[in-house]
């Protein structure tokens, strides 16, 4: 006679209960949802899955699901391991369990659901979604930069469980760059999902290679301009020069530079920097073409841990990806944990920074500083952030540089 019945269905949630049933070969019938509406309907009102239904006792929510089944195995070292063998491990499973499960999947979302059309899209909301993502996810790397699971060092529940919540974001906002930038997120999803518990979820599983495109809002001819159209058939072919003649980008239209930028992109990453790029970029910058910004974060008093403020960097940087072939910078993490800063400097093509950095949602977390390269100061200034070979001066106060990223 079955244990029981779990109702699950395609939600992330019952990725994890759904794999430990099979695993552990327990006698628990896995019902689809849908296929089962009134007998679901009549044990769970609120139709809310995971759902697991017993003789004489019902239980929802996912994490009490997963406890409920781990601790159904008759094998104790098994139990030890999923669950923590130790009560700090115990501890640290539920924490990392509740983050995903609850801010991490909500965010995800929150950024997601508009751009698949589950709800409607808001470019605001999206893109403030994606900035607490890129908040959240810097603490799984850091953990896992050091560590190779994530509450202990065996695999346990809460690897099972967050790489299910994971699977959200591979799915629909972790694109190729997304992924070169989280190396360790990368190499434990992937380790988790092949697990013998979890690859049966997994079988079809592909990566995606960039973000899911925001969904296209078509607007209505007027009936008026139909009226007046002689030959419909002919206008489509008289509109689309007009479309191939409109610039991809609005600094595309100042056309091509005497200053080869990608040259000096190469000759920043293959050459010294002091003794060789740096005079090389001073002997061929043209400033007609190119401006030169301070860019500093606006909310130091809000930073916290130094790879963390790396990581919100990162996602700047990568964010601003649509302007890359008119920019490059570097932007430096100066002080220490609990202590520290953001700053930097960028060129930018032609003289207003707006056009560059508008196209990533958080630029305006950000203030911006025309530098005068005709100023020893501001050339200095450059120089600086771009070897990271000298502290940040902050208030008089010098601050050493912990870490940056580069943007080119």
């Amino acid at each position: 006679m079955s244990q029981g019945a779990l109702y699950a269905n395609a939600r992330v949630r019952t990725m994890v209960p759904r794999a430990l049933i099979r695993h552990l070969k327990l006698d628990i019938d896995i019902l689809d949802p849908a296929q089962e509406e009134e007998r679901f309907a009549r044990d769970f009102p609120w139709k809310k899955v995971p759902a697991f239904a017993g003789k004489n006792f019902k239980l929802t929510e996912a994490m009490a699901i997963n406890y409920y089944l781990i601790n159904l195995s008759s094998d104790e070292k098994f139990k030890q391991q999923m669950l923590g063998a130790t009560l700090e491990e115990q501890a640290q499973v539920i924490r990392w369990e509740s983050l995903a499960n609850s801010d991490l999947i909500m965010q995800m979302a929150e950024a997601f659901f508009p751009l698949i059309g589950n709800v409607p899209y808001n470019k605001r909301v999206v893109d403030a979604a994606l900035v607490k993502v890129e908040q959240i996810v810097s603490l799984f790397e850091e953990r896992l930069t050091h560590y190779t699971f994530l509450a202990s060092e065996n695999l346990s529940l809460a690897d099972l469980v967050c790489c299910a919540i994971f699977t959200r974001g591979f799915d629909y906002l972790f694109g190729k760059q997304w992924r070169a930038e989280h190396p360790a997120i990368v190499r434990w999803f992937n380790h988790v999902r092949s697990t013998d518990i979890m690859k049966e979820e997994y079988k079809d599983f592909k990566f995606i290679d960039k973000q899911v495109e925001p969904p296209k809002t078509e607007s209505k001819k007027p009936k008026k301009a139909e009226k007046k159209a002689d030959k419909p058939a002919e206008k489509p072919a008289a509109e689309a020069p007009q479309q191939e003649k409109k610039p991809k980008h609005p600094l595309e239209a100042l056309g091509r530079s005497t200053f080869v930028l990608d040259e000096w992109k190469r000759k920043y990453s293959n050459e010294d920097t002091r003794p060789v790029a740096l005079p090389w970029f001073w002997e061929h910058y043209n400033p007609e073409e190119y401006s030169l910004w301070k860019v500093g974060y606006k909310y130091n008093d809000e930073l916290t841990m130094t790879f963390m403020s790396n990581n919100l960097v990162g996602g700047f940087f990568n964010r601003l990806s649509a302007s890359t072939k008119y920019m490059f910078g570097c932007l430096v993490v100066y002080g220490e944990n609990n202590n520290n800063g953001i700053v930097g400097a960028v060129m930018v093509r032609g003289q207003d920074h707006v056009p560059a950095f508008d196209v990533a949602p958080d630029w305006e977390s950000y203030e911006y500083t025309k530098l005068d390269p005709t100023k020893e100061e501001d050339k200095e200034f450059v120089n600086n952030m771009w070897a990271w070979d000298k502290p940040v001066v902050v208030n008089g106060e010098s601050k050493e540089i912990a870490d940056g990223k580069v943007l080119k």
